[in-house]
């Protein structure tokens, strides 16, 4: 199964990932990158479900854009040197979301903090790397599948024009600009011949913006607002607080984007065919503990390797590094450049869930895949089938549901990491202490 797998990505894959391109193809592929990442809409989606003012939130939007940049250059430069995106993750929205709402963002702050400097001892010290025979392919599978799952929810929302009852839900111009921006990333990545599939969402992306505008979705009177330079400011929310509550909710949200960060690591290094040794694991957990650190003191949130640019990664069959090495300097001029950020939110959301879809689905079949490659067994099975149940189904019962419990249940990503990870222990590990093996 192994070996088949390996060949089928080495055919699949046109450019390898220390293969070195032109500048142009280079920054095209980059800012595919940079569109089908959501670096630029979670920070926006944050700050609007909170309410933030429009200094705090234009200072969000650049600090994560600053943090994101430095973190994917010195990864893919440096440290992890694999063709992966850094951003927020999205297991800390609605933590972010729910902290901003109570006032909290000091003390969310405070915990990240926290967290990520408890992270980064673990990676210089080499722990973190031990860790990694903890990923076993039932977790990491499950987890990747879960990610994928998760941003189908919201790359829906965007497609359809939000929710039921939305004046703009599945109305004839929402899906006039969305149904067709998918289904030319599905035809090129699918029949397109080398350029075409290449660019199989920079043509999506262009096409669902020119359609957009005919169509009058397109508001120019965005960019006029912004300013040419900006820099984020120092502790933005006051000075950093410390609670023990809001610690441990962004302490265990923290792990899960570990876990996150190390199923996307494995299926990138699996689909480039690269080693994933404990030194490369080592450095990328440093890198983005680090980056989370600098992110947390302007204002931000956490960064991790992002899921969906390994979407696209099988997709378009593009694994150099070079083009997120561009991505990366996008990313900073977006952070220092408001107006340049302005007109990424040109793009309206109907053809950014158009794009997204394709990577989403790309993302669930690489969990898929790696699930494929674990034992078959009962117990495996239980693991994968009951955290995938739980992580779907179990979030809509608390979406309402105030405080930490309600926090953490409601988030689809901690729910079913939490569950692999707990199942595998009582299941596995602690059978394995009395001697006990499962059976098959």
């Amino acid at each position: 199964m192994e070996i088949e797998q390996q060949s089928s990505n080495q055919t699949h894959l046109t450019v390898g990932y220390d293969e070195k391109l032109p500048p142009l193809q280079s920054f095209l592929y980059g800012l595919q990158h940079v569109f089908v990442s959501n670096v630029w809409l979670d920070p926006i989606f944050v700050a609007a479900m909170v309410g933030m003012p429009l200094a705090l939130a234009s200072n969000i939007v650049n600090a994560i854009f600053l943090a994101a940049g430095f973190v994917t250059l010195i990864q893919a430069t440096k440290l992890v040197r694999l063709p992966i995106v850094q951003g927020p993750s999205a297991a800390f929205d609605s933590l972010m979301i729910s902290a901003g709402k109570a006032n909290g963002l000091a003390a969310a702050g405070g915990g990240i903090l926290l967290s990520a400097i408890i992270v980064f001892i673990l990676s210089i010290t080499g722990l973190i790397g031990r860790l990694r025979v903890l990923f076993t392919p039932v977790i990491s599978g499950t987890v990747i599948f879960v990610v994928g799952v998760a941003l189908s929810g919201f790359t829906l929302s965007e497609f359809l024009g939000g929710a039921s009852g939305s004046p703009t839900f599945a109305t004839v111009t929402t899906l006039s600009m969305s149904i067709p921006t998918t289904l030319i990333v599905l035809f090129l990545s699918t029949f397109g011949r080398k350029k075409w599939r290449s660019f199989a969402f920079l043509i999506a992306l262009i096409a669902g913006d020119i359609i957009a505008t005919l169509l009058g979705q397109t508001h120019f009177s965005q960019i006029g607002t912004k300013a040419w330079f900006g820099l984020p400011h120092f502790l933005p929310y006051g000075h950093l607080t410390f609670k023990w509550d809001s610690f441990v909710m962004f302490f265990v949200a923290y792990i899960v984007a570990v876990i996150e960060a190390m199923g996307v690591y494995q299926a990138g290094a699996e689909m480039i065919q690269v080693n994933l040794d404990s030194r490369r694991i080592r450095n990328g957990f440093a890198g983005e503990s680090i980056g989370s650190i600098i992110s947390t003191l302007i204002g931000g949130f956490p960064t991790t390797a992002y899921g969906q640019n390994v979407g696209l990664l099988r997709l378009t069959g593009v694994a150099s590094r070079f083009p997120v090495i561009v991505a990366g300097i996008i990313f900073l001029i977006l952070g220092f450049v408001p107006k340049a950020g302005a007109i990424l939110a040109l793009t309206p959301d109907p053809v950014v869930g158009g794009i997204f879809l394709p990577a989403a689905a790309s993302l669930i079949f690489t969990g898929i895949s790696i699930l494929t490659k674990m034992e078959r067994s009962d117990v495996n099975f239980t693991i994968a089938g009951l955290s995938i149940l739980l992580a779907i189904a179990l979030p809509s019962y608390f979406s309402g549901v105030k405080g930490p419990i309600g926090t953490f249940l409601s988030n689809s990503v901690l729910v079913g990491t939490i569950t692999a990870f707990l199942l595998q222990f009582i299941l596995i590990t602690v059978p394995g202490w009395f001697g006990k093996k499962e059976t098959t």
